[in-house]
């Protein structure tokens, strides 16, 4: 899609599957999309800006607007240091399953096994069960939503925290009815990865990701941030920036504490998205690759939401449930994506993962809960349309092949006898010998004659389909194959392609 148009670019080689080639940056493209951002951050009183676009492990765009600090007037640049705020539980759901592989935790074991001071906890009725550590990281342990109260708790103490856990918390509903966020949720994951692994989180998520991703400049403690490097946080009140007070770094930090820049977070998208697809080479990113695709897995609570018309294309009703860390949804254009927002007093700032197009697009900003997600969205829908993101293709088989290859016989032979080692045992049961000659005699008669030399496409490793030109019209296909050692066909179809 593009070459390397802004400082900081990178290239996680070793993390990443096989790039393709892609044509020189389009800046018609670039502008459109720098315009996308700029007249949101001018429409929303923002004063200033970092984005970034990754795509097969590189920073391939990396944009500042608008200033860090609106006393100094310094311009916000890719190594400018926000908050991310609600992004940061991404990093405190991998951390626990992390631990998980190591058999250090168990996800569906009792939250109380790790964190004692839950055992004394009065639930809202008899029969609710006993809140697991996989109800905390999908948002369903039945606590309370607590935006805005959590972001206020950001500096909490260790004991402090004690204290409020030893004392409970008041229930939304039982455990397990529905997904409601809980920052106080994460936050006791935070308690659950320092007294697993034996080290205060904080330290655990900087051994464990940020330093080997070689994020030198992000962290949770603000007051050791080189000043010149903050961006500052303001809200917009009485028609004005107002600075909003610094808050330091404590216990709620594993719910929105992490500051970084855009040349660090951009290593972290990387390595995210480096997991998919799956692949034969060898594993060297600091969680296995199948753990980091665990994060798109689902609560079970699926609800239907309209993609906000403000993003723009046409009206799409998505399937959106809350993974591990991650808002998870089957986007109408851009197919299965991974996002989160993050809000905070001072900053709002948001991240959007096409894993299957190995894509990532991000936004910081240093305004109170501004709620970046609107371009970001635009942003994508912009790349899709300009055809810069498309979908990974997936590996033919050399069992799609073989399949391919039965489909071509039985269409040129006008007739599936004779095929039997290659029919499934439901194959003839659904449609026998002769209904299957009539319907091949019908589609012949329709495109006349087909060389059927087009290659197959491969939805999967188990089902392909394909087009073919013939002589006066095209024909479209696809075939399902049945879970047995020897390649047989469990479903064909041929149908006749209209205008």
């Amino acid at each position: 899609m593009f070459r390397q148009v802004a400082a900081g670019a990178l290239a996680l080689v070793m993390l990443v599957a096989p790039a393709v080639a892609r044509a020189e940056p389009d800046a018609v493209l670039l502008g459109k999309i720098d315009g996308i951002f700029n007249d949101w951050r001018l429409d929303s009183h923002v004063p200033g800006l970092v984005y970034g676009i990754v795509q097969d492990g590189k920073l391939v765009v990396v944009r500042g607007q608008g200033v860090q600090d609106t006393v100094s007037g310094r311009a916000v640049d890719p190594d400018s240091r926000f908050r991310i705020a609600s992004m940061s539980k991404a990093f405190t759901a991998l951390a626990i399953l992390k631990l998980r592989d190591e058999g250090k935790l168990s996800l569906d074991a009792p939250a109380e096994l790790y964190v004692p001071e839950m055992k004394g906890w009065t639930y809202p009725t008899r029969d609710t069960r006993r809140i697991r550590v996989r109800d905390l990281l999908n948002h369903v342990a039945g606590f309370v939503t607590d935006d805005p109260w959590g972001d206020r708790q950001q500096p909490l103490s260790e004991a402090e925290f004690t204290r409020m856990l030893k004392a409970g918390v008041p229930f939304s509903r039982s455990g397990g009815l529905a997904m409601e966020y809980s920052n106080f949720g994460y936050a006791t994951l935070g308690r659950i990865v320092t007294n697993v692994s034996g080290k205060p989180y904080q330290q655990y998520i900087r051994e464990t990701f940020m330093i080997p991703l070689g994020m030198a400049s992000t962290g949770y403690d603000i007051a050791r941030s080189p000043p010149e490097r903050r961006a500052i946080g303001y809200r917009w009140q009485d028609d004005a920036w107002l600075r909003e007070p610094d808050m330091g770094d404590g216990v709620f930090g594993a719910m929105g504490g992490v500051e970084t820049t855009a040349n660090d977070y951009a290593k972290w998208v990387a390595f995210l998205l480096s997991a998919w697809p799956p692949r034969d080479a060898a594993d060297v990113g600091p969680v296995a690759r199948p753990t980091v695709r665990e994060i798109a897995e689902g609560s079970n609570f699926p609800q239907g939401a309209m993609r906000a018309t403000a993003i723009g294309g046409a009206p799409c009703r998505a399937a959106v449930t809350y993974g591990m860390g991650w808002r998870v949804s089957d986007d109408c254009d851009l197919g299965r994506t991974l996002s989160h927002g993050g809000g905070y007093p001072g900053y709002g700032s948001h991240v959007l993962l096409l894993p299957e197009r190995g894509i990532g697009l991000f936004v910081f900003t240093n305004r109170t809960y501004s709620g970046p997600s609107v371009p970001a969205w635009k942003a994508a829908l912009a790349l899709l349309a300009a055809g810069e993101a498309p979908d990974r293709a997936v590996t033919v088989s050399e069992r799609v092949t073989a399949g391919y290859g039965l489909a071509r016989t039985i269409f040129a032979q006008g007739t599936v006898a004779g095929q039997g080692d290659g029919l499934a045992m439901n194959f003839l049961l659904d449609r026998d010998e002769p209904h299957w000659a009539k319907e091949l005699a019908r589609v012949k008669a329709e495109v006349g004659a087909c060389a059927a030399d087009e290659p197959v496409s491969a939805r999967t490793a188990m089902q392909g389909s394909f087009v073919w030109t013939c002589e006066h019209g095209r024909v479209g296909g696809g075939f399902l194959l049945a879970p047995t050692p020897q390649v047989r066909l469990q479903s064909l179809s041929f149908e006749v392609l209209k205008p």
